[in-house]
């Protein structure tokens, strides 16, 4: 694949700060595309865009604050794209969410709180709607179209295996994937589908990724066990997930659409 497709291409990132989503912003921004990574916070995409620099003085990136659970502050994140760029040219809907309150977030089905669910379904699925909105309907008068790409995740595929989460813990807290968390990202899946479907006469081209566990503070425990089930003999690494992306930005991928890449060592098959 030729890397220089990316030069100059506008790409939109939101999450774009987090575990995967920094990652994703460090190697668009050094491969020429011009990045804008959206946090809620806007120290968190201040951080990262700081990192970018330090290793390609020259990039062409931007910190933009949006709550992704406000409609107006997403359009107004796009007009200010369309300002800085003029054009978008795909967007990654990465953003997702654990609550501010873990202990809520991996409470049993039986006792999980409504509130926390719709705050979760907001943000790793809403959000992507939004977004979604609002930079499509500048794609769609775009003649070139442009690329949205969904990250969804394994869960969205498959059930978890509790067995995996017997004695393990994230930073020390002992954790589970809620129901809230596959249902949102099967959600994913399903408006990828139909958005490719909808948008593929104007040149829109909708695919998703689907994560495999990322190793990013579990406990040894729960590192092996996972590992164990992955044919691949490890879980992932961020960077791993960043190959996926380029390739479903660049021209390479034209003629796919509607398709989720998983990249999960062979975790679910």
């Amino acid at each position: 694949m030729d890397k220089n497709q990316l030069s100059k291409k506008t790409v939109i990132i939101t999450g774009g700060g987090g575990i995967i989503g920094s990652e994703f912003s460090k190697k668009l921004a050094l491969l020429g595309a011009n990045v804008i990574i959206v946090e809620k916070e806007i120290s968190i995409a201040s951080k990262i865009l700081k990192k970018i620099i330090k290793l390609k003085p020259d990039a062409s990136v931007k910190a933009l604050k949006c709550n992704l659970l406000s409609e107006i502050e997403i359009k107004d994140m796009i007009k200010k794209v369309l300002k800085f760029y003029g054009s978008i040219d795909a967007v990654v809907n990465n953003a997702a969410t654990k609550t501010s309150n873990l202990k809520n977030f991996f409470k049993k089905f039986e006792d999980y709180k409504l509130s926390t669910w719709k705050e979760v379904m907001s943000v790793n699925i809403d959000s992507f709607f939004l977004v979604s909105k609002y930079a499509g309907q500048y794609m769609a008068k775009n003649k070139n179209g442009g690329s949205i790409i969904n990250i969804s995740s394994i869960y969205g595929i498959v059930a978890p295996d509790s067995k995996i989460y017997e004695g393990s813990k994230y930073n020390n807290m002992e954790i589970n994937t809620p129901a809230v968390y596959s249902v949102s990202k099967a959600a994913v899946l399903g408006l990828t589908k139909y958005l490719a479907k909808y948008w593929g006469d104007k040149n829109i081209r909708v695919n998703s990724i689907s994560p495999g566990g990322v190793e990013s503070g579990q406990n040894k425990v729960f590192v092996n066990k996972y590992s164990e089930k992955v044919p691949l003999g490890r879980m992932a690494k961020a960077t791993d997930m960043s190959n996926a992306l380029i390739f479903l930005i660049s021209d390479s991928s034209k003629y796919i659409t509607g398709q989720n890449l998983v990249v999960d060592g062979g975790f679910t098959i």
